[in-house]
């Protein structure tokens, strides 16, 4: 029976909760709805569906799952029982694998089979079959285990002329192999030559002394690298001191693939296993050595992370403020840029990198496409909120950006280049730090954080320290098929939750295990009784300097950057006033009594005598020469008709200055001003031409106002949803009696596959240009990209032929070609 029509049936049995179940853990089945269980099955049995499934098993579900898939023949139907799984999972139970198989049975990947013919097992047994799509997603290498001689054979051309000169080379040397006269029998008996451990282990006695350690090496993958691997050792002509990787390949233990590459076949690398498909089988998650920390270790760090992470930002948004970050022709923000600003906040080029992303995801700086420079939003909440709140702002949009901050400054491509090189690397606010999965990776990592952390137990006041590797060596356990995924962005997430203040001292911090049991609330109420308050005051001193005893609320701090240089790093900096640090606040619109108004009010001694003196000397020479900033200029011999224009109320848009009788000065832009001026009936001649204007793309979407609200990746569909598929299912029961719907293409193409692999005809229903119908029997041969090829034996002739044309297509018995 189809694979595909069996999952349907066992779908359509099943209880409402146990379809609410998988629902819940496969969401991606129900979106959009499914009009029948066929449909249903079809998607379950779909290979994207498939591979997220299979990314959120733990090892031991997917090495269960793994045995599976080698033990049984979906093509044949050959199945199997958890007690023969038992035999090739080392260290495993009944107990065990029942559980595991039941909950792969509930995730749809496998399902219930009748048992093998002649089977006199217990009748009570239950035996399984995964879904058809299984063998594509896991690959060529399941549970690390290479191909079989048989399948190297049909695949490897070269072996294949190789393998029966090969065996007749053994078998007259006298190592018991059975000799073959084609590449298909040579498969055969290389197969059984090496077909339990003991032949194996036999045939090793006699090997050079490094040969076992190189087949350590193969132990978790069949596959390795190996120069010159297709050199054509004979086991005849070797000599006394050949080294173990001819030595393998004489014998066929190792099957050249390429120039550079071998293959551990099968059955030799299931025998160096001693038998086994999975040695290493255990329900229980590895416990990583943790060292420890002081639990207040932890937390002065975490709030003095937290606390400068906030005043740096404030500085960013200030600099900002004053100076738009321009933009690069390829986007994002180039090295020039950023050590300026690392410069102008002191700070590290790599930190004011990360903290500059955190700006823009939380939505602090925006993307003028007009300017292409980034600039800070007119009105932004985040400034008027407590120390508290604007933590939690930018937590929350770190948790749900797709951007992976700590990206930047690394090799595009994730090789090759030098770091700090702008054409090989990744540049701030640039499309390349883009992580679509990063939202999901980066709530995953708290977890397990949280969970390491909670289940180290430590001392009282003491905390674990945690890092990647231990994160790691749990997540590969958790997930292990997002291993991949995890060590390419783990360390980036340690360090940003450092910079935020979820990791301190290297341990987990409350306000984190706050943020990953779901519970901001929890986390305010913890910084809200720690946090220390923003500083309202500076101690100003006779060498024209102020000191910031502690963290300056950000009022204080951005007039403070107006008005004085500020020195150092840290809570504690010194500000420097200056003759051009107060003709900067001047240039800003601020006056000498202002200023000293603002220093008299802030400060918590006395305003000393000569910085009052600089302040009012500076004021008094300021503004006796004027600057200011024009686009265009209108000139006109006629003093009358650039009087009227001043009055013309439609002018005011350009916002005309008369700088001499005959001269206007507008802001807008010469073609703008050419245009109102021709609106009004005149007719303009413009002398100089506008600036080209260069568009960039834009490469980070602009973030949408108010404040940012985290929500978790949703795992789960919503109720009225699930309620509304169960009510469409049950209407519409299993598989269509006309034979279409949406099932019908995948059951098309599970009948095609099948037969490829078998070499078996099949009859179709194939529906021709002019909307004629005719049945035809062919031997596919291949399937991809919407079409397949098929082999007509009475016509002897090979022809491609259009899947959306085939209505129909049924297995029509065995016929070898």
């Amino acid at each position: 029976m189809s694979l595909i029509r069996a999952l349907s049936k066992e779908l359509e049995a099943r209880s409402d909760n146990s379809l609410r179940a998988l629902f819940a853990a496969r969401p991606d089945l129900i979106t959009p709805m499914a009009p029948d269980f066929a449909a249903l099955a079809a998607r379950a049995s779909a290979r994207v569906s498939v591979q997220r499934a299979l990314e959120r098993l733990t090892k031991p579900e997917m090495q269960v799952l793994e045995a599976l898939h080698l033990c049984t023949n979906t093509d044949t139907g050959h199945s199997v029982p958890a007690a023969g799984l038992k035999k090739v999972i080392a260290g495993s139970t009944l107990s065990a694998l029942e559980p595991i198989l039941l909950k792969l049975q509930e995730l749809a990947l496998v399902h219930r089979a009748d048992p093998p013919a002649g089977s006199n097992g217990n009748p009570r047994q239950r035996f399984y079959l995964p879904v058809g799509s299984l063998k594509d997603v896991i690959g060529i290498y399941p549970a690390g285990l290479g191909r079989s001689y048989t399948e190297l054979v049909r695949l490897q051309p070269a072996f294949a002329q190789r393998a029966v000169q090969l065996v007749g080379e053994l078998h007259q040397h006298g190592l018991g192999i059975q000799p073959a006269s084609t590449p298909m029998d040579a498969a055969l008996s290389l197969q059984r030559w090496t077909s339990t451990p003991e032949s194996v282990h036999a045939i090793l006695s006699t090997a050079p002394e490094r040969t076992a350690g190189l087949l350590e090496k193969f132990g978790s993958w069949a596959m390795g690298a190996v120069p010159q691997a297709q050199r054509r050792a004979s086991v005849t002509h070797e000599s006394a001191d050949v080294g173990p990787v001819d030595w393998l390949l004489a014998r066929g233990l190792l099957v050249p693939l390429d120039a550079g590459h071998v293959e551990l076949p099968h059955s030799v690398g299931l025998a160096l296993r001693g038998g086994a498909i999975v040695n290493d089988f255990t329900l229980t998650p590895p416990v990583p050595e943790l060292g420890h920390t002081s639990a207040a270790l932890r937390r002065n760090a975490a709030l003095g992370a937290i606390a400068e992470t906030l005043r740096l930002t404030g500085e960013i948004l200030f600099a900002v403020r004053e100076q738009p970050l321009a933009t690069l022709r390829s986007g994002g923000v180039g090295v020039r840029e950023l050590r300026r600003l690392a410069e102008s906040i002191r700070c590290g080029v790599h930190e004011s990198a990360i903290l500059l992303e955190f700006c823009a995801l939380a939505g602090l700086l925006r993307l003028d496409v007009d300017s292409s420079t980034w600039v800070q939003p007119p009105s932004l909440e985040w400034l008027a909120l407590s120390r508290q709140e604007q933590w939690l702002w930018l937590v929350n949009a770190w948790l749900a950006s797709e951007r992976a901050p700590s990206m930047v400054g690394q090799p595009i491509g994730g090789s090759g280049g030098h770091q700090g090189s702008a054409a090989t690397t990744i540049n701030a606010l640039s499309a390349e730090a883009q992580r679509p999965d990063a939202p999901v990776v980066r709530r995953r990592v708290l977890e397990i954080l949280n969970e390491l952390t909670v289940e180290a137990a430590a001392p009282d006041g003491k905390a674990p320290v945690l890092d990647a590797r231990a994160v790691l060596q749990r997540a590969e356990w958790a997930q292990p098929r997002m291993s991949r995924r995890f060590s390419s962005l783990v360390r980036g997430i340690l360090e940003e939750a450092t910079l935020l203040g979820l990791m301190g001292s290297g341990a987990f911090t409350q306000p984190g295990s706050a943020i990953a049991n779901g519970q901001p609330e929890e986390a305010l109420a913890i910084l809200g009784e720690h946090l220390p308050a923003a500083v309202n005051h500076i101690l100003l001193q006779a060498d024209l300097t102020a000191v910031a005893p502690g963290y300056l609320a950000p009022e204080l701090s951005e007039t403070l950057l107006l008005m004085a240089d500020a020195e150092g790093q840290g809570p504690a900096s010194i500000y420097r006033f200056s003759a051009g640090s107060i003709r900067r606040a001047l240039d800003a619109g601020q006056d000498a009594e202002s200023l000293l108004t603002f220093l008299r009010e802030h400060s918590a001694t006395e305003v000393p005598q000569p910085l009052a003196y600089l302040v009012q000397d500076t004021a008094s020479r300021h503004g006796r020469l004027r600057i200011g900033s024009s686009a265009s200029f209108i000139q006109s011999d006629d003093e009358s008709a650039i009087a009227e224009l001043l009055l013309e109320a439609r002018t005011s848009v350009l916002s005309l200055v008369r700088i001499a009788p005959t001269v206007l000065t507008s802001s807008a832009s010469p073609r703008e001003t050419a245009r109102v001026l021709r609106e009004l009936g005149l007719s303009p001649a413009v002398q100089e031409a506008e600036p080209a204007v260069v568009r960039f793309k834009r490469t980070t979407a602009v973030p949408g106002s108010g404040r940012p609200v985290y929500t978790a990746p949703r795992t789960a569909p919503p109720d009225d949803d699930v309620e509304a598929q169960l009510s469409v299912l049950r209407q519409h029961g299993g598989v269509p009696a006309d034979g279409t719907g949406e099932a019908s293409t995948q059951l098309g193409l599970e009948t095609l596959r099948k037969a490829i692999r078998l070499k078996q005809a099949v009859t179709m229903n194939v529906v021709d240009s002019l909307g004629n119908a005719n049945t035809e029997t062919v031997v596919p041969v291949s399937v991809s990209g919407g079409r397949v090829r098929v082999f007509d034996p009475g016509k002897d002739t090979e022809r491609v032929l259009s899947i959306h044309r085939i209505i129909d297509v049924e297995p029509a018995g065995d016929l070898h070609t």
